[in-house]
C-alpha cells in the first residue's frame, strides 16, 4: 500500500518593527519589495506559501503583489512562535489540513528553491521530526565567528548540537588557522521544517538552560529530545538583510 503524499506548506514570518531595520520587508529591492522576492523565490518549490505577519502594511503589501497573507499576534519572540499561530489560522481559514511546515525567513531575498526541495526531502524518512541545513566552512575567519553557528550530526543524519563556538575543539591541532585543513565543519542555515503537530509541541516549551546560554532556540528543542534532521547544501543561507547597509551593498553590487 502506498504512502500518502505528504502536503507542505511555507510559511514566511514578517514583521515591521525590526530594530535593526524598521519596515525591512517592504524595503525596495530593484523595483520589488523584499518580501515579494521571498515570496517568488519560495512558489518556485512550493505550491502553497503564505506571510505571517502582525502588520497591516505587510499585510496590504502582499495583497498587492497577489500573495497570500495572514495577520498573526504582536507579541511572537520568533518566526517559529509565528508559524504555529499562522498555521492554524490557514488551515481554519482554508479548511484544509497541512503535514509539513517550512519557515521561510522574510529578509532573505536570494534563497535557493533546492534548498526548501531539500528540506521537503528529510521527510521522506517517516521519523523526521524537524530538519534544517547546514554547509561546510570554506572561509578560516568565518570559522571563529560566533554569528555563523556551527553544527555536529550523529551517523543518522540528526543534529547533536549547535553552537556560536567551534564544534569540535581540535585538541592536537594547535594553530587554529590550521583546523580547516584537518577537519570539516559545518554552519547552520537557518531555515527549518516541522511536521505541523511537532511545531504545535515546541512552540509550548519554556526556554531551555541550553538556549539561553547560546542564544539559540533549536537548543530548547534537542533539549526536550526532538530529532532535528540535518541535510547538506552547497548554497549559503543565502544573503541575509538585516540592516540597510547590508541592502545598499546588494545594490551597490548589481546582484539585482
Amino acid at each position: 500500500m502506498m504512502s500518502r503524499k505528504l502536503k507542505y506548506i511555507g510559511i514566511i514570518p514578517a514583521r515591521y518593527a525590526s530594530t535593526r531595520f524598521p519596515g525591512k520587508p517592504l524595503a525596495e529591492i530593484a523595483g520589488k519589495m523584499m518580501i515579494e522576492r521571498v515570496y517568488e523565490q519560495a512558489q518556485k518549490a512550493l505550491d502553497h506559501v503564505y506571510v505571517a505577519t502582525d502588520d497591516q502594511r505587510i499585510f496590504q503589501a502582499v495583497e498587492q503583489f497577489r500573495g497570500k497573507a495572514v495577520l498573526t499576534s504582536i507579541h511572537h519572540k520568533s518566526g517559529t512562535d509565528r508559524c504555529a499561530e499562522a498555521i492554524d489560522i490557514i488551515e481554519n481559514n482554508e479548511n484544509i489540513s497541512y503535514d509539513v511546515v517550512i519557515n521561510i525567513q522574510g529578509d532573505e531575498p536570494f534563497i535557493h528553491p533546492s534548498q526548501i526541495h531539500k528540506l521537503m526531502n528529510c521527510f521522506t524518512d517517516p521519523g523526521a521530526q524537524i530538519a534544517t541545513l547546514a554547509k561546510t566552512f570554506t572561509n578560516k575567519n568565518e570559522l571563529f565567528d560566533p554569528n555563523k553557528v556551527k553544527v555536529i550530526a550523529d551517523k543518522n543524519m540528526h543534529a547533536i548540537y549547535f553552537s556560536r563556538a567551534v564544534i569540535p575543539f581540535l585538541r592536537n591541532i594547535e594553530k587554529q588557522d590550521e583546523w580547516l585543513s584537518n577537519h570539516k565543519f559545518y554552519f547552520h542555515i537557518g531555515i527549518y521544517a516541522y511536521k505541523k503537530q511537532v511545531l504545535a509541541q515546541i512552540t509550548k516549551l519554556p526556554a531551555s538552560g541550553l538556549e539561553i546560554a547560546e542564544s539559540l532556540e533549536q537548543l530548547r528543542w534537542i533539549e526536550n529530545g526532538y530529532k532535528i534532521k540535518l541535510d547538506f547544501t552547497e548554497h549559503d543561507s543565502s544573503i541575509g538583510v538585516d540592516t540597510p547597509e547590508d541592502l545598499e551593498r546588494i545594490r551597490n553590487l548589481g546582484m539585482l
